[in-house]
C-alpha cells in the first residue's frame, strides 16, 4: 500500500528540512584515517575506489602495496599505463606470508615499504596515500604499529587522506581512525570452489 502523492510529498519535504539542518552543520575539512578491514571481500576493492575518484579529479595520489607480490592485477596495470602522472604505485611485498615464509624478509620488505609510504605520506601535493594490506603486516608484527598510529597523528599533513586497509585491523588503529569500515564475509564463492577470478579478484 503506497500513500497518496500529497503526503508522501510532505514526508519528504520534511526529511529533506532535516536533512539540509544537519549539513549546514557540517562545515569542517581534514584529510582523514580510513581503514578498511573484516573478513569479507572488497576492502583493497572499496580502497581503489576512492584512488581512481583522486584520478578522475586530478588529484595527486599514490598506493603502496604491502604484501601483494609480483601478480598482476587489474589496477595496477591501468594506473601504471594510464595514470602513473597522476597516481605514484609501488609494490613492495613479494607475495602473502604464507607464501614467502620466511618472517627476516618479511620484516624486511614491509619495513622497506613503511619508509616509502612516509615518504609519500609527507609529500603534501599526494591529497590520499592508500597503504594496501598493512593491516596484516602490523597483525605479524613485520611494524611496530604504535610507529604507525604516532606518525599518522603526527606528522601525517593536515588535509591528506590514508587509507589503511587488511584483515584484523589493530586496535590502537581503530581508535586513532576518523572512518573505519569492516566488511562482514556472509557468502564467498570459494567456499563452493571457485576460485579467484579475473575482473573480481585482481
Amino acid at each position: 500500500m503506497t500513500d497518496d502523492p500529497d503526503r508522501h510529498a510532505m514526508k519528504m519535504a520534511k526529511k529533506k528540512a532535516a536533512r539540509d539542518k544537519i549539513m549546514a552543520t557540517k562545515t569542517d575539512q581534514k584529510g582523514l584515517i580510513i581503514v578498511h578491514t573484516g573478513k569479507g571481500k572488497g576492502k583493497s576493492s572499496a580502497a581503489f575506489g576512492m584512488i581512481f575518484r583522486c584520478i578522475a579529479h586530478d588529484m595527486k595520489c599514490a598506493v603502496v602495496q604491502f604484501i601483494k607480490g609480483g601478480m598482476s592485477t587489474g589496477e595496477r596495470d591501468l594506473i601504471l599505463s594510464k595514470f602513473s602522472d597522476t597516481c605514484a604505485f609501488h609494490t613492495m611485498g613479494e607475495g602473502f606470508t604464507w607464501e614467502t615464509q620466511d618472517k627476516t624478509r618479511d620484516t624486511e620488505m614491509a619495513q622497506a615499504a613503511w619508509a616509502k609510504a612516509k615518504d609519500l605520506i609527507r609529500d603534501e601535493s599526494n591529497k590520499m596515500v592508500l597503504l594496501d594490506e598493512i593491516n596484516i603486516a602490523l597483525r605479524y608484527d613485520y611494524l611496530d604499529i604504535n610507529e604507525v598510529v604516532a606518525f599518522l597523528q603526527s606528522e601525517k599533513p593536515e588535509m591528506t587522506h590514508v587509507v589503511l586497509t587488511g584483515r584484523n585491523a589493530k586496535d590502537e588503529l581503530i581508535e586513532a581512525a576518523d572512518l573505519v569500515t569492516e566488511m562482514e564475509l556472509i557468502k564467498h564463492p570459494f567456499r563452493s570452489g571457485i576460485k579467484a577470478q579475473i575482473g573480481v579478484e585482481f
